[in-house]
């Protein structure tokens, strides 16, 4: 594990990384493109499979990049990274003039580094500006997004990307802030409200504002939008017989990603009735995980981060 560098501190162990390994199998040798590098931590284990393993890792934050590219140092050339989203891996192949890479990985959970820097605003364990941007040099904030959007659009951002049932509630709490000239500016601003919103009611395990922070993060970032496209892309790009893994932390994206490999595995996605399918649906791959991966008990205690991952897997047919 990397020491500390920068002022960011030693990361955790990356999520599902034996099952991550296991599918990607890159003891083969070849290119391996990491789409969101992060810290670095499946990148490592990567490399260290072989020292004919190259990794080209992308990530938009790059205040994780710097990091990385430190810690990944060692292994000189054999490391490239790029600031970039992940569903620009056509472009930045192109640009880095690389071809068909033996596996893709995909960790779409948002960084350690995200969740524990306070100034990011990703978390309501820190009293910090309501940010949100995996890159913060550019598109708008979570904050700049509840003072500017109207009550309706905010409910459907919390109820669609935060599945939070109580969405309009919130929403209306919102805009009565504002227009009462108390703008909402902070997190714990934000976790405030939503628990005045919601009134005395009993939770489980998580926090009442946890849905509605995911919902402004998901619309912060566009987590949702292309990631059927993505992973179309990723999968045509690889070698015949490569492999495509991605890990997702919630049901939207899971949701997405498993009708997306059905579809290119040739199962029809259209409706029962329709006489033409439409879907475009093709045999272009084998899917590996009948079910998703998930951690097992001791990785969730180790890191409760990782109890909502969900690893999903399939090789590219040879003749697709």
């Amino acid at each position: 594990m990397a020491a500390p560098l920068g002022g960011i501190g030693a990361p955790h162990r990356p999520v599902l990384l034996q099952e991550t390994l296991k599918f990607l199998a890159p003891e083969r040798g070849g290119l391996f493109v990491d789409c969101t590098v992060g810290l670095g931590g499946h990148s490592e284990a990567i490399l260290k499979s072989s020292s004919e393993t190259r990794v080209l890792g992308l990530d938009l934050d790059p205040a994780a990049l710097d990091y990385t590219r430190r810690r990944l140092a060692p292994f000189g050339e054999r490391f490239r990274a790029v600031q970039a989203n992940f569903r620009q891996i056509d472009l930045v192949l192109r640009e880095t003039g690389e071809r068909y890479p033996l596996g893709v990985l995909a960790d779409l959970g948002v960084s350690s580094l995200q969740f524990d820097s306070a100034e990011r605003g990703f978390s309501f364990r820190f009293d910090a500006p309501l940010d949100m941007r995996m890159d913060p040099t550019t598109g708008a904030t979570a904050a700049e997004l509840l003072n500017q959007l109207p009550e309706s659009e905010i409910a459907r951002i919390i109820f669609e990307f935060g599945e939070e049932r109580h969405s309009r509630r919130i929403a209306r709490r919102i805009v009565e802030s504002r227009e009462q000239g108390k703008p909402i500016t902070t997190t714990k601003e934000l976790a405030e409200l939503v628990q005045r919103a919601l009134g005395g009611r009993k939770w489980n395990q998580i926090h009442p504002a946890t849905r509605t922070f995911q919902g402004l993060r998901i619309a912060v970032n566009r987590e949702l939008e292309g990631l059927a496209q993505f992973v179309e892309s990723a999968i045509d790009l690889l070698e015949p017989g490569g492999q495509f893994v991605v890990i997702s932390f919630h049901s939207l994206e899971d949701r997405i990603i498993k009708r997306e490999l059905r579809r290119l595995s040739g199962h029809c996605q259209c409706p029962p009735r329709l006489p033409v399918c439409s879907c475009g649906a093709r045999a272009a791959v084998e899917i590996l995980t009948r079910r998703p991966v998930t951690p097992d008990a001791k990785e969730v205690d180790e890191n409760p981060r990782a109890r909502s991952a969900k690893l999903r897997a399939c090789r590219k047919l040879v003749s697709s």
